[in-house]
């Protein structure tokens, strides 16, 4: 107990008792706060994880989407030139 001063006893005892009641929480709140931290980070990282994910199936979609159109052109410019060819007045054989 603290030396003889003119505050009572009870009341240094109950001081000193809290001080070591937040003295011994500190590194119990110092992991917490580490977990939760550690939690916010994992959680941001699956986030962008798939965010990214999901950007790269849109540009793979729009790449698809640009290649079955160019082959439906091809298709189209080949049956265009495959008919000029064939109604094209031709020229005689002399």
């Amino acid at each position: 107990m603290a030396e003889h001063t003119t505050v009572s006893g009870q009341i240094t005892d109950a001081v000193t008792q809290t001080n070591v009641k937040v003295l011994a929480e500190s590194p119990a709140i110092a992991m917490g706060n580490l977990y939760q931290a550690t939690a916010q980070a994992l959680a941001n990282a699956a986030h962008n994880a798939t965010n990214a994910q999901q950007q790269s199936y849109v540009t793979a979609q729009a790449a698809t989407t640009m290649g079955v159109a160019t082959l439906y052109s091809l298709d189209t410019a080949a049956v265009g030139i495959s008919t000029e060819d064939i109604l094209s007045p031709k020229p005689k054989a002399e």
